[in-house]
C-alpha cells in the first residue's frame, strides 16, 4: 500500500448540547481522508477519520507538520508537547489504519487483533453509552425519557454529565436518573475537567452517597495533587485518562495521583499503536482499586470522497465528501 494523498477539511458541528463547561455551537472537527494506490471495484481504497468532538479542527498543523505519517511524523523534535502533537498525528493514523483494514477486507478489531493479540477477539467488549447533555429548555422528565431511550435501544450503562449547574441541582438530575435506571451501578458522571479544589471536593461529597459506577475527570487531567485529595475523600471510583497524551502522564497519575485514580480510556486521537502503551509501563505501579471501567472510543464515518483528478504524494489539501459505504473503524 502507497499513500498517494492525505486530505483534510472542517466542518461545523453546529449543536447546542452542553457539558459542564462549553458547547458545541461553534465547534468544528477535521475529517481526514487518506487515499492509497490500492484499487477496488475501480475506486481507490480510502481511510477516513475524525478529530474527536472535545477539539476544533487542527488541518493547519496536519498541513504544516504531520503529512509524513507514522513513526515520521515526530522525528527531530524534541520531547514534550504531546497533546500539541496528538490529535493531528493521531487523526492521521486513524485513516490509515481504516485503509489497513478495508485493503485487508476485513474490520479493524480483527486486524489488531491478529497483529497485537495473536488473533484472540473476546466474545463481548464493555460499552456505555454517554448522555445526560445539557441543553436548552431541558426539564428533568426530558432527561428521564432520553435515558429510557437509551436502555430500549439496549444500553446498560449510562454516563451523564455533571458540573453544568449547581451541585445542588445536579444530584436531583442524578436522582431522577437513577429512578430510571434502578441501580447506582448502571450510572456513571462526567464533569469534564472543570472544578477547582472547593467545587471538586463538594461534588465528591455530595456524590458519595450515590455509589455510582464512577466520577469522570472532577479536576484538570494534570492536577495529580488535587485528584488524590479528591480520591482520599471519595470512596467510589474515580476516573481520567481520555485527556493523557504521554506515557510519562499515564505514570505520574498512577504515583501522585490517588490510590483509586487510574486510566478509564485511552485517549480518542491517540489511535492504534499508541492506545496499546500508555496502560503497559504503569501496570507494575497499579493501585490495588483501579478504574474497572475500560473502553476505547473509535468512530465510524459513513463516507467517500468526491475524487479529484489532481492527486500527489503526501498533500494534504480540502476535500469534499458525502455519505457511502461503512468505514471499517468500529
Amino acid at each position: 500500500m502507497r499513500i498517494i494523498d492525505i486530505r483534510e477539511t472542517a466542518i461545523p458541528l453546529k449543536s447546542n448540547l452542553k457539558n459542564s463547561s462549553f458547547d458545541f455551537s461553534e465547534m468544528t472537527t477535521s475529517i481526514v481522508a487518506v487515499v492509497t494506490d490500492v484499487v477496488r471495484s475501480a475506486v481507490p481504497v480510502v481511510g477516513f477519520a475524525f478529530n474527536s468532538t472535545g477539539r476544533y479542527a487542527c488541518g493547519a498543523q496536519m498541513r504544516e507538520r504531520f503529512e509524513r505519517v507514522l513513526a515520521a511524523m515526530t522525528a527531530r523534535e524534541k520531547v514534550g508537547g504531546d497533546a500539541e502533537r496528538s490529535i493531528p498525528i493521531g487523526t492521521i493514523e486513524v485513516a490509515v489504519w481504516d485503509a489497513v483494514a478495508k485493503i485487508a477486507g476485513q474490520p479493524l478489531h480483527r486486524v489488531l487483533a491478529d497483529r497485537y493479540g495473536g488473533g484472540r477477539l473476546p466474545d463481548k467488549v464493555f460499552c456505555y453509552v454517554g448522555g445526560g447533555w445539557y441543553w436548552p429548555g431541558q426539564t428533568v422528565a426530558d432527561l428521564q425519557d432520553e435515558m429510557r431511550r437509551h436502555l430500549a435501544a439496549g444500553y446498560t450503562m449510562i454516563k451523564m454529565k455533571v458540573g453544568g449547574l449547581a451541585v445542588v441541582e445536579d444530584c436531583r438530575r442524578i436522582e431522577a436518573v437513577l429512578q430510571v435506571l434502578g441501580s447506582e451501578h448502571r450510572l456513571a458522571v462526567d464533569a469534564n475537567g472543570k472544578f477547582d479544589r472547593a467545587a471538586a471536593l463538594a461534588y465528591a461529597e455530595a456524590l458519595k452517597p450515590f455509589g455510582l459506577k464512577w466520577f469522570e475527570e472532577p479536576c484538570h487531567p494534570l492536577d495529580y495533587a488535587l485528584y488524590a485529595e479528591v480520591a482520599a475523600a471519595y470512596d467510589a471510583p474515580l476516573a481520567t485518562g481520555e485527556n493523557l497524551y504521554s506515557t510519562e502522564d499515564v505514570q505520574n497519575l498512577v504515583q501522585f495521583g490517588g490510590r483509586k485514580a487510574g486510566a478509564e480510556r485511552t485517549s480518542f486521537p491517540m489511535a492504534a499503536t499508541r492506545c496499546r502503551s500508555p496502560s503497559q509501563p504503569a501496570s507494575g505501579l497499579a493501585a490495588p482499586n483501579p478504574i474497572r471501567a475500560c473502553s476505547v472510543r473509535s468512530a465510524a464515518l459513513r463516507m467517500t470522497p468526491r475524487w479529484r483528478t489532481d492527486l500527489s504524494p503526501c498533500r494534504i489539501g480540502p476535500a469534499s465528501v458525502s455519505k457511502g459505504r461503512p468505514s471499517c473503524i468500529g
